[in-house]
């Protein structure tokens, strides 16, 4: 039967289901089509909203869980071992040793990690005593000690890490993996943050979507009581279905009067999403039936409010990505209002032990539960921060800090088709400068995109007259580091 114009709103009982779908796409932009097509009791077909490209090439992963260290670790202390530290430390750095992208100047004084770094695992990766669980996976991580940032700012380094530009403005990493890949759960987002109570400098656009349809910012996923907002619904299913319905309807209308139709379609979409997030979001959130001897593993019966809510985290970030979501990020808690989680200016061991003691269990417990399952090699664990930590301090004491530095630092990935066991790049014999294979963050960025069988270079969005996309014109895969 061909469509039947009508005067009034229009009839879907006058025509059959395959013109009805035709013409709900054609009206609507394809948004109406999208919330529609649930509430008329049909198979929900892809979202039309969510620009979902075949991989370039094979992947080697599924899944990526980022483990943000924000504010800082420092390098010195945690991976990169710096023997001549300690047998220079008080002296003077001198004015070779300064650099206009650190807090640098030639009276400060070289300072020595107050942990002992020992061999871990078969592989013998040094590591310090500062992580004794992420020591008993050390085989399973590889240590990028050679990056470089741009910047010794937080906000400016955060950007940079997630979106790329220190300025921002621009899509998130997940933000760009949801927008390549989309979700393999139509009833959950592709990109979550696991928001531990903190926003990082820099702000949420560090999780948000830019110019890319708002279906891709990130969902955000509270530690402590609902996960999140308005999950459980106050109406009948009925009800919600009519208030959908409503909602299609007057978007429709709207969008024919509209010069662009994609913040509607966007709109609509998170609706939908929204709608069936209400069963499965809870559920998934839910860690009380996991077993005890799992729960202790990741650390959620710490009497440390800060260790058990990152360590609830965790053990959700696991469940999300066993449940289909592309993208999941762990953010730190605070126990300082007033800084960054890994910003020791002052008191080095006392906070920088206090941060070990909040993360490094349930990061430890991740990538070893993940292992277990035979879900490593299909997920990627990423640790990183936006910087390191200088080597030097403008005096020696027992309070002292580090600074922010960015002329070298470190981070980590385990599983994801990276080698376990071994270290890439190189500082020098103070840990002060990158002296081989120097890497900038693009260059994670297009490899971890390489690893989800997307080309860096492809993954484009027109917007403002050129095409876009997370590594901007930088970025290489290391493919030293990969299997």
């Amino acid at each position: 039967m061909k469509f039947q114009s009508h005067n009034s709103a229009f009839c879907p009982g006058c025509f059959p289901v395959s013109n009805r779908r035709t013409f709900l796409r054609n009206t609507s932009a394809g948004f109406g089509w999208l919330a529609l097509a649930g509430l008329l009791g049909e198979q929900l077909e892809a979202n039309p909203t969510v620009k979902e490209i075949k991989p370039h090439h094979a992947p080697k992963v599924k899944n990526i869980i980022f483990c943000f260290m924000d504010g800082g670790p420092s390098h010195v202390d945690t991976f990169d071992l710096k023997p001549a530290l300690k047998a220079h430390e008080g002296k003077p750095i001198g004015k070779g040793a300064v650099s206009k992208r650190s807090q640098s100047s030639a009276g400060r004084v070289w300072l020595g990690s107050p942990w002992n770094f020992r061999q871990r695992g078969e592989s013998g990766l040094w590591v310090s005593d500062l992580f004794p669980k992420l020591a008993s996976v050390a085989d399973e991580l590889c240590v990028v000690h050679s990056m470089v940032g741009e910047l010794p700012l937080h906000g400016q380094q955060n950007l940079l890490l997630h979106t790329g530009r220190i300025i921002g403005q621009a899509p998130s990493m997940g933000a760009w993996v949801s927008y390549g890949l989309g979700t393999e759960n139509k009833n959950l987002p592709a990109y979550v943050v696991l928001n531990n109570d903190w926003v990082p400098n820099g702000g949420l656009e560090n999780f948000g979507s830019s110019f890319l349809p708002a279906t891709h910012q990130a969902t955000m996923v509270r530690a402590k009581g609902v996960p999140v907002d308005n999950i459980k619904p106050s109406d009948s299913l009925s009800m919600q279905r009519r208030k959908l319905a409503l909602l299609a309807k007057q978007d429709a209308q709207f969008a024919q009067q509209a010069s662009s139709p994609s913040p509607i379609e966007s709109a609509i979409a998170n609706y939908e999403t929204a709608f069936r997030m209400q069963t499965l979001v809870p559920e998934v959130s839910d860690i009380s039936n996991e077993p005890q001897h799992i729960q202790r593993a990741y650390g959620v019966d710490s009497k440390d409010e800060h260790q058990h809510y990152y360590a609830t985290q965790a053990l959700r970030a696991r469940r999300l990505v066993e449940a289909g979501v592309r993208f999941v990020e762990i953010t730190c808690p605070s126990f300082d209002s007033n800084n960054s989680p890994w910003d020791q200016h002052g008191l080095l061991k006392q906070n920088h032990e206090k941060n070990a003691r909040i993360t490094e269990q349930s990061v430890a417990a991740l990538i070893s539960d993940l292992k277990l399952r035979g879900l490593l090699d299909e997920t990627l664990v990423v640790w990183a921060g936006e910087m390191g930590r200088t080597p030097h301090t403008p005096k020696v004491t027992p309070t002292c800090g580090r600074d922010h530095h960015v002329n070298g630092y470190s981070i980590f990935m385990a599983g994801g088709g990276f080698k376990g066991g071994m270290t890439f790049g190189k500082t020098d014999e103070f840990g002060n400068a990158v002296v081989e294979h120097p890497l900038t963050i693009h260059d994670i960025h297009a490899t971890i995109l390489h690893q989800l069988g997307i080309n860096h270079e492809d993954l484009t969005f027109r917007h403002g007259g050129r095409d876009h996309r997370l590594t901007d014109v930088h970025g290489h895969i290391i493919k030293e580091i990969l299997n």
